[in-house]
């Protein structure tokens, strides 16, 4: 009889991870779905298959813990396609939500007390810090392509979200408790396209030119490689837009593949483990299985840029050659950088916290050494079965990049070329283009230029090709 009840208790045991590993299973395999699903529609967009990319955006809606990131990859689509109108709207619906989410501390607190039994995923996404940025520089530019109106505010934002960010992001110094530290107001670099935007808002109406130098200023500041942004500052002291007769067209270029997240499992942290699980085996009377469970965390990945410049053309003539204004592959590495410590910080806890509980079921139960080894066996298939948290808003494109260019008022043909650059330093340190060479075929549209006004020109390079169209915001 007793050996009828021991072997009960280990199936029973047994059977109760089993299907505990089977759940997980299923969990795990819906966040599997959710990364290829999100692969296909990246690599759909690249080869400019815009339609399938929707159909796998619209597949994907019907689950509404990936709305926000699905809604975000289809506000790109549509740009891209000619409609600012929708993209806009969709980014202010993931605006709203994200803010709704910082506001609910409550609820998000919460999730984060059931993420330390799961992983990061079962958190609901609120946007990493330079997505929620780059929210407000998409609000800007899709408002832009159709009327304009909201661009000023939307501009504004830009600035005003990421220092509420900095703000944020100050913290005790865990040495000593009256000081605080601020990681992000060290690494986060300050982004100058929303005070780019507002100098060439501001301009257009020939007056406050106090104000666009400021905005030009502070673009010199941020982006000193950017030589248009010097050649907009002097311009501005002037308080000149444009000659009598002349407009001015701003082409905005989407360039190269943007930067994504792939997870790695963190070795440092594994070995600990192991040696900590080692300790555990000799200090502990019952069975300790060597813990070999990767401690995955993610990682952000920058593909190499194959389009560093877009060369332009009016009527058949080099205008001009787009240079960058926001990089935002390095705006995403140097952000996770800084957050980095915190995500390795969680991971460790959450692995703790499994293993005590794990252990403290043993003890408390005071199983027999077979029914110890099959609990053992089951926490590192609970540790194991974490994976890393890779959702980001993977269409966005590696640079913005941007030319202005001042040229007669009427209608002219205006084409875009993909090229490489050849780069060279001058004695005072700034770095510009000397030469360029055509990587892929032109791009043409026509386009209304009016006396004394902007025309803004939008297009997505994310590799030799041109995905969508050329968007125009006079037509």
């Amino acid at each position: 009889m007793q050996w009828f009840n021991l072997i009960s208790k280990i199936l029973n045991s047994m059977l109760r991870f089993l299907t505990a590993a089977v759940l997980l299973l299923v969990v795990m395999a819906g966040c599997a779905s959710f990364g290829e699903r999100h692969l296909r529609i990246r690599s759909d967009f690249e080869q400019g298959k815009l339609e399938a990319a929707k159909q796998e955006i619209d597949k994907g809606l019907k689950r509404k813990r990936d709305a926000d990131l699905l809604k975000l990859n289809r506000s790109i689509i549509e740009l891209c396609s000619g409609k600012p109108q929708e993209a806009e709207k969709l980014l202010r619906e993931v605006r709203d939500h994200f803010e709704q989410n910082e506001n609910e501390k409550i609820q998000h607190n919460a999730e984060k007390a059931l993420s330390m039994l799961t992983d990061d995923n079962s958190v609901a996404y609120a946007g990493e810090d330079y997505e929620k940025v780059l929210i407000r520089v998409f609000l800007a530019l899709s408002n832009l392509m159709y009327d304009g109106t909201d661009a000023p505010a939307y501009a504004l934002q830009i600035g005003q979200k990421q220092n509420d960010i900095i703000k944020k992001g100050a913290v005790k110094d865990p040495k000593n408790e009256q000081k605080t530290i601020n990681l992000k107001a060290e690494s986060y670099r300050q982004v100058a396209i929303g005070a780019y935007l507002i100098g060439a808002l501001q301009e257009e109406t020939f007056r406050n030119y106090d104000d666009v130098t400021k905005a030009y200023e502070a673009v010199c500041a941020w982006e000193p490689g950017f030589s248009q942004g010097r050649r907009d500052l002097e311009r501005a002291k002037h308080g000149v837009h444009s000659a009598p007769g002349n407009g001015v067209v701003y082409v905005f270029g989407l360039v190269g593949a943007g930067p994504y997240k792939l997870q790695q499992n963190c070795e440092v942290l594994q070995a600990a483990q192991f040696w900590t699980t080692a300790f555990l085996m000799m200090a502990s009377n019952r069975p300790v299985v060597p813990d070999f469970a990767p401690i995955m965390i993610p990682c952000v990945v920058r593909p190499r840029t194959t389009v560093p410049a877009l060369t332009v053309l009016v009527d058949g003539k080099r205008a001009g050659e787009t240079e960058t204004l926001a990089d935002i592959g390095r705006m995403a590495e140097e952000q996770f950088e800084a957050v980095k410590p915190q995500i390795i910080a969680r991971a460790v806890v959450r692995r703790a916290i499994k293993k005590g509980i794990i252990y403290g079921t043993k003890e408390a139960v005071d199983s027999n050494p077979w029914v110890s080894l099959a609990m053992e066996l089951g926490g590192i298939l609970w540790e194991s079965l974490e994976t890393a948290d890779t959702r980001c808003w993977n269409l966005l494109p590696a640079e913005i990049q941007v030319v202005r260019l001042e040229i007669p008022a009427g209608e002219h043909r205006i084409s875009l070329q993909p090229s490489s650059r050849v780069f060279s330093v001058s004695g005072n340190g700034y770095v510009s283009s000397t030469d360029s060479h055509p990587t892929g075929s032109e791009h043409e549209r026509t386009i209304r230029v009016d006396a004394g006004r902007n025309t803004y020109v939008l297009a997505n390079f994310p590799g030799n090709r041109l995905i969508g169209e050329i968007v125009v915001s006079s037509q």
